[in-house]
């Protein structure tokens, strides 16, 4: 059984398909990127895959359950980090993590340790505003993982940030990956993050998938980077489709 199978799945907004008969299979265990330019519609593939959005047909089933029915069961094993997570700016770091886990049930012990995990223990005290970019993702990425999540969906979570955060996040993601026991669903329009993180790579472009597989078997000599690729697939670089 797969953790998260999309089978033929189309969503529209008005006169815009978003999703176009989009199928997808993500392996236990498995850290998958979902490529593309902004528009490819990858946040509202993701958005569907997290059951914040229905999609128009299709279905979608993580670990062989799927919205409708097993909702609440679902909540509990998977984290998220949307695009723009935004906290309380007059709440202390340790304080919104601390009201996340209540959720949950966790306690102090838990919340110790997602600090130490994203590195924001000297950041305990100090207010969500006045936080960089970098320390704002890494606390939307502790509340992400409060829940020990099996499953893991990351919109774009280091769109906007210096290259030094941006790698310091990766670090973190590595770490997970590392021990194994998290299967993670990343889009990004970041190359280098997906070759940097991921095993299996989904090009996404106007709804559909134009292309998928490990990473060495996407590459040729014609096309020895996934921009070279993209640009194959598409006639326009990803950077700036």
């Amino acid at each position: 059984m797969f953790e998260i199978e999309v089978k033929n799945i189309f969503k529209a907004f008005k006169t815009v398909q978003a999703v176009s008969g989009i199928s997808l299979s993500v392996k236990k265990g498995e850290f998958v990127a979902l490529l593309g330019p902004n528009g490819a519609g990858k946040t509202t593939l993701v958005e569907m895959m997290e059951g914040l959005r229905k999609p128009d047909s299709g279905q979608i089933l993580i670990q062989g359950k799927n919205w409708k029915k097993d909702e609440n069961e679902l909540r509990q094993i998977i984290g998220l980090s949307l695009q723009e997570t935004r906290f309380p700016e007059r709440l202390k770091v340790e304080e919104v993590i601390r009201l996340f886990a209540s959720f949950y049930k966790l306690g102090h012990e838990r919340v110790t340790q997602v600090m130490g995990l994203v590195g924001l223990e000297e950041k305990r005290k100090a207010l969500t505003q006045n936080l960089s970019g970098g320390q704002r993702q890494r606390l939307a990425l502790s509340v992400a993982l409060l829940n020990d999540p099996q499953i893991l969906f990351l919109d774009e979570p280091t769109t906007g940030l210096d290259p030094h955060s941006r790698y310091d996040l990766w670090n973190i993601l590595k770490e997970l990956k590392s021990r194994g026991n998290t299967t993670l669903l990343l889009t990004t329009h970041y190359m280098e993050e997906a070759q940097s993180l991921c095993d299996h790579i989904v090009i996404i472009d106007e709804g559909k998938i134009i292309k998928e597989g490990q990473l060495n078997d996407l590459l040729h000599p014609d096309a020895p980077n996934l921009d070279e690729l993209f640009i194959q697939l598409t006639g326009k670089r990803l950077t700036d489709a």
